[in-house]
């Protein structure tokens, strides 16, 4: 059994605590399928097995739970990792993170949030290693959550007896986008670039 069809199983049995749980520890850095879960709570609450406004509250507070951990853990617990795992948190990848951070600010995480999914994780506690500021932080990670926890239960909801079908659709259309974002940097650096006058010397 899958991990997916085994959550949803388990969602059947605990709904809404589960979904609190699985959304604090996935938006903190654990790879879940929260997305798909999301999903399937809508369709639960298309079957009356849920209700609908206390599955938009709870997840999205768990979601939010999970980005702060996830910044916390970057903000007070960064350097510790980074001297840990020299690899992952190396110096020149630190410098490129801050930049990113500083270039994309504010839209970067409200982005990740719900339209790249897969690089919220890493936006958190790029976030706090960075020491961006707290306040902003959560504005962005709270707006972007609560967006992402709406379309997808409302979706859920809509859809419901083609959650799988839609969870995979919405898996792939994630990866293009995050790949599409990565087009755009690198192209908009490469037009900088050849647009930038030569060097000259002396």
């Amino acid at each position: 059994m899958s991990v997916s069809d085994y959550l949803l199983s388990e969602l059947g049995i605990y709904g809404l605590p589960l979904l609190f749980v699985v959304l604090v520890v996935g938006c903190a850095g654990l790879p879940l399928p929260a997305s798909f879960l999301l999903l399937a709570a809508g369709s639960f609450v298309a079957q009356d097995e849920l209700h609908l406004w206390p599955a938009l509250g709870l997840a999205s507070a768990g979601a939010i739970i999970g980005d702060n951990i996830g910044y916390a853990l970057g903000r007070w617990g960064g350097r510790r990792i980074s001297s840990w795992l020299p690899k992952l948190f190396a110096k020149d990848r630190l410098r490129k993170t801050e930049k990113w951070l500083k270039r994309w600010g504010g839209a970067g995480i409200f982005f990740s949030r719900w339209l790249v999914t897969p690089l919220g994780p890493v936006v958190n506690i790029t976030s706090g290693l960075t020491n961006y500021s707290w306040p902003r932080f959560f504005l962005y990670c709270a707006t972007g959550e609560t967006l992402w926890v709406v379309v997808y239960v409302s979706l859920g909801k809509l859809f419901s007896g083609q959650v799988q079908a839609m969870s995979e659709f919405f898996g792939d259309f994630t990866w293009v986008m995050a790949g599409l974002l990565v087009v755009l940097v690198l192209g908009r650096n490469l037009f900088k670039f050849f647009r930038s006058p030569p060097e000259t010397s002396g």
